[in-house]
């Protein structure tokens, strides 16, 4: 299993102060952070994309570019890109030249999105939602399978042989399916062959279960081998000194993101006890010390059929920059090997 970390990039506030770090700051404080999980032996970083005030990864492949230069082995990759409202030809050559400045170390996951700002910005329709992405996502992977294509639909003018370039280094540029809660996105990807990244803000692990087994269903139906139908989870997580040091460093940032998020979409505002229960044995969130990290990454390996991936969303508004780093190193080199160390005493 493969062990990483997704960031959106948040604008963040010092917690102290109350004062809004500046841009650049933020930037370079998130590129120190990758820097940092490539030495830990994380595996891969994942750079969100949101058109918001409180975000700044509208372009991710230009972040992902930068920490392409300052590593050597972290693979890296959207989280994820909204191939609706974007233009597969532009998306397949920025991530090919990642390909090629990582020296083979770009991947893409591709979805719909969870906000809607990009639609109007590029003057899409947001009726056209769930066509847009079906006929985009069928464009991008003929891109990566030959650099002329003969392709027509209604969302975008077609093309007739014209070159696409450059390649990139990899022969074929990895392409995740980001999904939610579903079901035909779960059979798309299956059907597809898709690697499937599966995003768990909340809830129960285990019922996530029934789409995943039907995107194996799907994918099998389809004539792919299991081994091909590899399945990633994205949810939130944090590593601290102790479960309580971590779930107390956490928290204020989660609260203030997601009483931000109630007001716009009508939820209740979140409480510690919620919280405090979705950092528990069989919560939706990875937060703890080392062991109890450890713990529950086996636990929802096997909750869920077996893993491929699972990546911390580690984005935090008010945590400081020093703990965010302590906290990446605590994944890469106290969780992760006692997670494969798991894994591995569990092979028969």
């Amino acid at each position: 299993m493969q062990i990483g970390i997704d960031s959106f990039a948040a604008v963040v506030s010092d917690p102290q102060t109350g004062e809004t770090l500046a841009a650049t700051d933020r930037l370079n404080n998130l590129l120190e952070e990758i820097e940092t999980a490539d030495r830990a032996g994380i595996d891969v970083f994942g750079i969100g994309e949101h058109h918001r005030p409180e975000y700044l990864d509208s372009a991710p492949a230009l972040i992902l570019a930068a920490a392409a230069a300052r590593t050597q082995r972290i693979r890296l990759t959207s989280a994820v890109t909204v191939l609706s409202a974007s233009d597969p030809v532009r998306v397949f050559q920025e991530f090919a030249t990642l390909d090629l400045l990582s020296r083979g170390r770009a991947e893409l996951v591709v979805g719909r999105g969870s906000f809607v700002e990009a639609y109007p910005l590029f003057g899409l329709a947001l009726e056209d939602y769930d066509a847009l992405f079906a006929e985009k996502l069928e464009l991008l992977l003929q891109i990566r399978d030959t650099p002329n294509v003969h392709w027509s639909g209604q969302h975008r003018p077609a093309l007739t042989g014209q070159g696409i370039y450059p390649r990139p280094l990899q022969a074929k540029l990895p392409v995740w399916l980001g999904a939610g809660g579903t079901p035909a996105s779960f059979v798309r990807a299956g059907t597809l062959g898709l690697p499937l990244m599966v995003a768990i803000i909340g809830g129960d692990f285990r019922q996530f279960r029934p789409l995943i087994d039907l995107y194996r269903r799907a994918g099998q139906q389809a004539g792919f081998a299991p081994e091909q139908l590899q399945v990633g989870v994205h949810a939130f997580g944090f590593v601290g000194e102790t479960p309580e040091a971590a779930r107390d460093a956490f928290w204020p940032g989660h609260q203030r993101l997601f009483s931000a998020l109630g007001q716009e979409r009508g939820w209740r505002p979140p409480t510690r006890e919620q919280f405090d229960a979705a950092c528990g044995p069989t919560g939706a969130y990875l937060i703890g010390d080392a062991q109890t990290v450890a713990q529950k990454v086996a636990y929802v390996n096997g909750a869920l059929g077996g893993l491929s991936r699972l990546t911390f969303q580690m984005t935090n508004v008010l945590l400081p920059h020093q703990d965010m780093l302590r906290g990446i190193e605590l994944l890469g080199t106290q969780v992760a090997p006692r997670v494969r160390e798991g894994l591995a005493a569990a092979r028969p």
